[in-house]
């Protein structure tokens, strides 16, 4: 059992349970860079890693317009129907 603590309220901390990772990663990785800059540099080097450790992915790019809002529904609708894992960069 983990424990994880919700830092709005640290009196009673609220017991969650890990979401079960996969043994192997395979299908469609999509990446959101949500446009703080040098995101795409972390998205460079974690998609590197990625498709040397893990050929049986295919990888995506999306971008959100601004970082200052959240992703506009249409993007958060194409990246949910066309992707199996989503990794989200945030830099600066």
């Amino acid at each position: 059992m983990t424990v994880i603590l919700d830092p709005t309220d640290e009196r009673v901390p609220v017991v969650r349970q890990i979401t079960p990772r996969p043994s192997e990663l395979k299908g469609r990785v999509s990446f959101l860079d949500i446009s703080k800059p040098r995101g795409n540099v972390l998205i460079d080097r974690v998609e590197e890693l990625l498709r040397a450790n893990h050929p049986g992915v295919s990888v995506q790019r999306f971008a959100k317009p601004t970082f200052t809002k959240p992703a506009p529904d249409a993007l958060r609708t194409q990246i949910r129907e066309s992707s199996d894992f989503v990794i989200e960069a945030l830099a600066d």
